[in-house]
Order: C-alpha cells, then sequence, then structure tokens
C-alpha cells in the first residue's frame, strides 16, 4: 500500500507529500456482523483541514474529511479515484479498506485555534460519508463537532447516515453559536434499486426520518436529491415520488444533482450497469461520450422538473441561519439525584 503518496486533500486529483509515515499506520479488523470483510488502517494525520481545489466545482474552500473509503459502498461514488493514490483499487478497496483519521478531533481543535486560520465555513461528508459505519465504532464526530462549537465555526454536514441523530444534541449546541447546515442525500425512493445501487446505506425512507427529526428539533434540513440516475430513477413519476417523500419529511429545500462518472467511479459504475441492466449500456456509453457528466440539456431537464415539483409540493427555500457569534459554550446545570438512579442501556 503506497502510503507516502496520501494527498493532503483526498479531493486532490495529484498526489502530494504524504500527512503520515508508513511506521504510524495501524491496520485493524473485527470479527463482528457490521464489520466483517472489512480493514480498517488508524493513522494519525498531520493535517485535518483542506483546501478545495480552484478548479473544483463545489461552492465552498474548506473540507474536513476523518475517514477515506467508505462502507456505503455505492456504485457510482465519485471518491473512489482517491483509492488508486494508496494503490487500493476503486472497487472493492474502496468498499473494504477504511482510513481512519483516529486523531482528527484533537487536530482539529488545534488547527481551528490557530492565528492563521479565519473562522471560514468547512463542508463535512463531501468526499466520502463522515457518518459511515465506522462512525459508529471510532466516534470521530462529536469531538469534531464539539471543536467546531467551541471556535463558533460554521460548518454543514452532508449524509446518508442515520448515525447522525446520535450527534444532534451536539448540532443544536453548535447551531446556538454558528451557522450550521444539514443536508442529507436521497436522490431515490425505489427500493430495488437503493438495494442494487447503494447497499451499504440506510434505507431512503430512514434518511428522511433524519430529516424530519432535523425539523423537529427546530434545525432546518436540506436534501441533495443526488444522483438523479438517468433512465432508472429519471421517469416523472418516479421523479415526483421522491419529491412528495421529501416534502413529506419537511425538508427545507431540494436541490437535484444528475449523476456524474468521473475516473475510478465510471469503470466500477458501468460493471455493475452492465451486471444488472446491459440493455441500458449503449445508451450510457452515448449520454456519457463526451466525458463525466451528462449533457447540459439533460441536466437543465431534470432540474427544472425537480424544481417544478418541488413547488407544487410546497418545499420552501433554504432559512438563513444565526449569524456566527463566539462565545463559549456551556452545559446546562443537572439538579443533583435525590437518590438512586437507574441507568439506561438504550
Amino acid at each position: 500500500m503506497r502510503w507516502e503518496n496520501l494527498t493532503v486533500d483526498p479531493e486532490h486529483t495529484r498526489a502530494d507529500p504524504a500527512l503520515f509515515g508508513a511506521d504510524a499506520v495501524t491496520t485493524r479488523t473485527f470479527d463482528s456482523p457490521e464489520f466483517r470483510g472489512i480493514t480498517f488502517h488508524e493513522i494519525r494525520a498531520r493535517s485535518i483541514i483542506n483546501r478545495v481545489p480552484a478548479v473544483s466545482r463545489m461552492s465552498f474552500q474548506w473540507t474536513v474529511n476523518p475517514y477515506r473509503g467508505c462502507t456505503h459502498a455505492c456504485v457510482y461514488c465519485f471518491a473512489r479515484k482517491t483509492h488508486s493514490y494508496l494503490d487500493l483499487d476503486t472497487g472493492l478497496g474502496f468498499d473494504s479498506q477504511i482510513v481512519v483519521k483516529v486523531n482528527a478531533p484533537e487536530l482539529l481543535r488545534r488547527q481551528l485555534g490557530s492565528h492563521r486560520w479565519q473562522g471560514e465555513h468547512i463542508a463535512m461528508g463531501t468526499n466520502v460519508d463522515c457518518y459511515q459505519r465506522a462512525e459508529g465504532r471510532y466516534r470521530l464526530m462529536p469531538g469534531i463537532i464539539s471543536a467546531l462549537r467551541d471556535h463558533a465555526n460554521p460548518f454543514s454536514i452532508l449524509t446518508k447516515g442515520t448515525l447522525i441523530l446520535r450527534d444532534l444534541d451536539l448540532i443544536r449546541q453548535a447551531a446556538e453559536v454558528t451557522d450550521v447546515g444539514i443536508s442529507v442525500s436521497v436522490g431515490f425512493t425505489d427500493a430495488a434499486l437503493w438495494r442494487t445501487v447503494e447497499p451499504g446505506t440506510p434505507a431512503p425512507e430512514r434518511r428522511l426520518d433524519v430529516v424530519r427529526a432535523f425539523g423537529e428539533h427546530g434545525i432546518g434540513c436540506g436534501v441533495l436529491m443526488a444522483p438523479v440516475i438517468p433512465f432508472l430513477s429519471d421517469h416523472p413519476d418516479r421523479l415526483r415520488a421522491t419529491v412528495e417523500a421529501i416534502a413529506a419529511a419537511g425538508a427545507t429545500s431540494v436541490t437535484p444533482l444528475v449523476l456524474h462518472l468521473r475516473p475510478g467511479a465510471r469503470e466500477w459504475f458501468m460493471t455493475w450497469l452492465g451486471r444488472h441492466h446491459p440493455h441500458l449500456v449503449p445508451r450510457y456509453e452515448r449520454l456519457y461520450a463526451d466525458g463525466s457528466y451528462a449533457p447540459k440539456w439533460y441536466q437543465r431537464r431534470i432540474t427544472r422538473q425537480v424544481h417544478e415539483l418541488a413547488e407544487e409540493y410546497g418545499i420552501g427555500p433554504t432559512r438563513a441561519q444565526t449569524p456566527r457569534r463566539i462565545r463559549p459554550y456551556e452545559p446546562a446545570q443537572e439538579p443533583p439525584a435525590s437518590g438512586p438512579t437507574q441507568l439506561s442501556l438504550i
């Protein structure tokens, strides 16, 4: 495994100096059903706040990615290419060889406190999901959110994982002192498609439960309707069913994004397509003949249809968040117990 070529930013397209030495890597496996067949490579990173390349289409400049590789195993994931920097394959290797930056919370707290850091927005979940299954064991996100809260640093989280509900109270605390944005990715609600294309993720309905739960706690949650998969989830009836479910969950906004197939992801997705929908392979070869993205006319058509449906179902624009205001977080004082307390295991 080529650890010396691990890039500073997983969203880069080239290898930069290593974030850590090969002697700092601990490899583990766990003999439990949820982690069977998965290998974790624990490392102590040297940097955790990553600058997004200027050529990127992203609307943000800084990211934090505590993991590389993802057990969600989405066949279309654009981040698959990053595993090739480690001499790992972008197919099963990406799904089962997970890099864990075990010192991410303490490192982030130190970097946020540096005089060089200007308190800019930090996006999470933009490369691989920070609430994938590994987070249930390593619990990196509570420390990360706490550091952002304590420095009143604005941030956003995009996830397909329901585990984010574990940290709802922390996110509420952060939202009291800074600008926080939460988005859930739900590209479609078709169960058969979900089981084959996103086999390691919670069901779309469970992800929409996350949207509902955040709304009930006063935190607006948007939905990234991604990806819209050509010829599989783009039929008008399927788009309607998805937008209707998103509206019923109380989403503050819905943003459609058509499938894009970058190198690394393209090969894996096309292999999956040939196995499950071979009749669509020629249509995809024509639609994506000019590169990683579907033609502009197709993207505009999908965007228009989704926006019209969102208006029909009353999904409004994302509400403005509270301005950033730096003040220390003070945990609520609990009254002393008057007698023995029964601990809950749930």
